[in-house]
Formats: C-alpha cells, structure tokens, sequence
C-alpha cells in the first residue's frame, strides 16, 4: 500500500520563479507611481 504524501502549496517563498514575478510586479508599480508623480509634476510646471 502507498503512503499518501500532502501536495506542496503552491505560494512556496523558495521558488525563484515567484521571487522574480513579485520583484517584477513591485518594479512595474514603482515604475508606474513614477510616470504618475512625473505628469503631475509636469502639469504642475506647465505654463499657463
């Protein structure tokens, strides 16, 4: 007879595959609050 091993979880910390979708998807949302602070920045400078 088998013994019945559980399923790993799939959010494991220590895949790199997911360090590097998470590092990827924090660089995309700074890179997109950047562009956001630099319209304004460049609505706020423009002259009227």
């Amino acid at each position: 007879m088998t013994s019945h091993r559980a399923p790993r979880p799939l959010a494991d910390p220590n895949r790199p595959v997911e360090r590097a979708v998470n590092a990827g998807l924090i660089l995309a949302t700074l890179a997109g609050l950047g562009w956001i602070v630099g319209m304004i920045y460049t609505l706020v400078q423009w002259p009227l």
